[in-house]
């Protein structure tokens, strides 16, 4: 599989919602901008943290941009809430694409597609997005449960719902949907506690759809963008280096899922692997745990960047 997506110049990438924010670091580089706590000459502009992800994506080639919604965070207004700091016009987002169907990516979408305010745009996800009821199996007394996210909500909004397993381009091809991951690595194995319910029977719930957009920046090489990477971050950036037959990769940012005591042990075998990968730049976001990243910006100096939540991360050629 070989598909063609557009150059792009600049990428700009905009997170509305991650798991860490620290309004006063003053860090911010010709790559990192760091949201500010003044607001109208007062220090009171505050932006939420949240275990949750969401980001709004824009690529600019000549005097065109395409702007993208990419995940929409878990509380109701956390993310919603950040846009409005930030002072966002939502309504020149084009396309909206969800990672997979978790609540810390779902739980801000009413309130961020009321604030697009556009009917009848493209949504993509991957159909199993939709599986209910979906849970973590904590005993076999103890399920917790994540709420349903239907086709139904997506209708609602307004939006026009595409359903793809596959790779598929967007905006023209200046994004990719990644589509279904195949999972190869001997040590990203998803979730081992997950389940769901289809016709009265527990089945394993593989979260096949986890998924990834991808960009190509001229020049530069791929930049692939995750929800959580239940699918392995390796995986997917491999997977998009395939389909795209791109071998250069400039920046690989999103949750890489190493947070806790079931994926803490691979955090040094996924680290190993991405420097073989050798990418620009690691922006390892939302669940992938103070141990990685910590692990990740001691054995990667050069490549890693700190995200935050309101911080815009921009790529050019």
């Amino acid at each position: 599989m070989n598909i063609t997506i557009n150059e792009v110049d600049r990428v700009e990438i905009l997170v509305l919602q991650d798991n860490y924010i620290d309004i006063a670091a003053g860090d911010s580089t010709d790559i990192i901008h760091r949201a500010t706590s003044l607001k109208m000459g007062e220090i009171k502009n505050a932006i939420l943290a949240e275990h949750g992800f969401s980001a709004l994506v824009n690529v600019l080639t000549g005097d065109t941009t395409h702007n993208l919604l990419f995940d929409f965070g878990f509380s109701e207004f956390g993310a919603a809430f950040n846009a409005d700091a930030l002072n966002l016009d939502m309504t020149a987002i084009e396309a909206m694409v969800l990672s997979h169907g978790h609540s810390d990516h779902i739980g801000g979408f009413e309130q961020l597609t009321r604030r697009v305010g556009k009917k009848n745009i493209e949504f993509v996800v991957h159909p199993a997005v939709f599986r209910s009821p979906r849970y973590r199996k904590i005993t076999n007394d103890f399920k917790a449960y994540w709420p349903a996210f239907t086709r139904k909500m997506v209708m609602d909004a307004g939006l026009t719902l595409m359903e793809t397993k596959e790779p598929y381009p967007l905006l023209g091809g200046s994004f990719l949907f990644l589509g279904e991951i195949p999972r190869e690595t001997d040590f990203e194995m998803g979730m081992p506690d997950v389940y769901y319910e289809e016709n009265g029977e527990e089945i394993f719930d593989p979260i096949e759809d986890d998924t990834a957009v991808v960009v190509h920046l001229k020049g530069k090489g791929l930049v692939v963008l995750s929800g959580c990477a239940h699918a392995g971050i390796v995986n997917t950036t491999k997977y998009a280096m395939e389909v795209t037959g791109i071998d250069k990769v400039h920046a690989i940012m999103g949750g890489f899922h190493l947070t806790g005591s079931q994926f803490e042990p691979f955090i040094e075998i996924t680290t190993e692997a991405l420097k073989e990968i050798d990418p620009d730049f690691v922006i390892p976001t939302h669940c992938t745990g103070r141990n990685a990243v910590n692990h990740m910006e001691k054995e990667m100096p050069s490549k890693f960047l700190l995200n935050m939540a309101g911080t815009k991360m921009t790529f050019e050629s």
